[in-house]
């Protein structure tokens, strides 16, 4: 009797050939795209039924959301943009940084230092899944090859 391997019984249900890796389907991509959003918005009522402050963590889930928005619609004004210049997506970048420095100022100037910290940490958390989900995406594509 021929030994079973796990890997050949799959790619071959899958199409794949044998060492062929199988691509993952279109709806799991865009829920890993908006891991760091889930995240948020899973987390915001846990801390505030904890007992985190109300105006922190709202200040910090609103500035997360409304920054990956503006991701968004940036990416895509740049994708569409007819010059391409280098700069560009920087100052996006360092925009979108500054709308969440100001939203963790704005929670400990208004609502005290409790809000600061939770707005700080709620944007902590939610950058430390968007990041890690970065490094596991690999390399982007579509950029010059070396």
């Amino acid at each position: 009797m021929p030994d079973f391997d796990a890997n050949d019984a799959l790619s071959s249900l899958s199409g794949a050939g044998p060492g062929r890796l199988i691509a993952p389907s279109p709806r799991r991509l865009a829920i890993l795209d908006y891991l760091d959003v889930v995240v948020v918005i899973v987390a915001l009522p846990i801390a505030l039924v904890l007992g985190a402050p109300v105006f922190g963590c709202l200040v910090g889930a609103g500035a997360w959301v409304v920054q990956r928005i503006l991701a968004g619609v940036d990416r895509r004004w740049l994708s569409r943009s007819a010059e391409r210049r280098f700069g560009l997506p920087l100052v996006e970048a360092f925009g979108r940084i500054w709308l969440l420095a100001g939203a963790i100022v704005l929670a400990g100037a208004a609502g005290g230092r409790a809000d600061g910290l939770t707005a700080a940490l709620m944007i902590f958390g939610a950058y430390s899944v968007a990041f890690a989900m970065r490094l596991l995406d690999g390399r982007p594509t579509g950029g010059p090859e070396r």
